[in-house]
């Protein structure tokens, strides 16, 4: 399927691994001039990208630097934006009671409010050319009792903001939809120092073979987890022209984990 992507230009944030690095890879292949945002710039995002812009999107400045310098090194305007930054790696594990003013701060900075100003800095351009926003949100905003409450917190305002740019922006010719993936293979899940080999060990049980029960583990009805590419996939395509009239819409992605209609 030709998706029409040629010749465009995009931004993703949280580029240097997992879903964003895929989303890079994905649109790059479509033949998007791409710039990854990251606070490391990894090799494979050197490597997959047009340019690579080191960025904390946790601070105000953040996002109207990145606009700036991705319009820079684009030459030209933003057609697309994927607001894929969030954090994993932080979170914290335990109940509301163990979740502070900071770990909430923290966690609607980087998942919630750093998408807000991308957005911001860069709807002008979006604007102008009839562009399109994918926001990478989680499952965990329509589950709120499966995670850390900051973390679902951050990722429910995230999605109701996406339908709230596709509201008011739509007449002007931008569509806006939302991404939601349950369980992903990237290292938040695989490093046994991250976020998966915590859980594991709260729930005593060895890192790789939690690994492995997870869709048993999150009732999900495929018998694995998502991979990165497949979500990049998802997010390229709505991203296109072939759907054009698809917006303000929750897309999830998470082998049947939600139960709900």
């Amino acid at each position: 399927m030709d998706l029409h992507l040629t010749g465009k230009t995009a931004l993703v944030t949280g580029a240097s691994r997992g879903i964003g690095l895929a989303t890079v890879r994905s649109l790059a292949a479509e033949g998007v001039r791409v710039v990854g945002a990251a606070r490391t710039i990894t090799p494979e995002l050197k490597e997959a990208a047009t340019a690579a812009v080191s960025v904390d999107l946790s601070t105000p400045d953040g996002a109207r630097t990145l606009v700036e310098q991705a319009r820079a090194a684009l030459g030209d305007g933003i057609d697309l934006l994927v607001n894929n930054v969030g954090g994993g790696d932080e979170v914290v594990l335990g109940g509301f009671l163990d979740a502070d003013d900071a770990q909430f701060q923290a966690n609607l900075d980087l998942n919630f409010l750093s998408a807000v100003r991308v957005s911001r800095a860069a709807l002008p351009s979006l604007v102008e050319r009839r562009g399109s926003v994918v926001n990478v949100s989680s499952v965990n905003a329509r589950l709120p009792a499966a995670g850390p409450v900051a973390y679902s917190v951050a990722k429910a305002a995230l999605t109701a903001f996406g339908k709230s740019l596709s509201e008011e922006f739509g007449p002007k010719g931008v569509r806006v939809n939302t991404v939601s993936p349950g369980v992903v293979r990237t290292a938040i899940w695989e490093d046994p120092d991250g976020f998966g080999g915590k859980v594991a060990a709260a729930a005593g049980v060895d890192h790789a073979e939690f690994l492995k029960q997870l869709p048993e583990r999150f009732g999900m009805a495929s018998p694995r987890i998502t991979e990165p590419g497949e979500v990049a996939a998802l997010i390229t395509f709505l991203l296109s022209d072939v759907a054009a009239n698809i917006t303000g819409a929750d897309h999830v992605i998470d082998g049947g984990t939600v139960k709900t209609v």
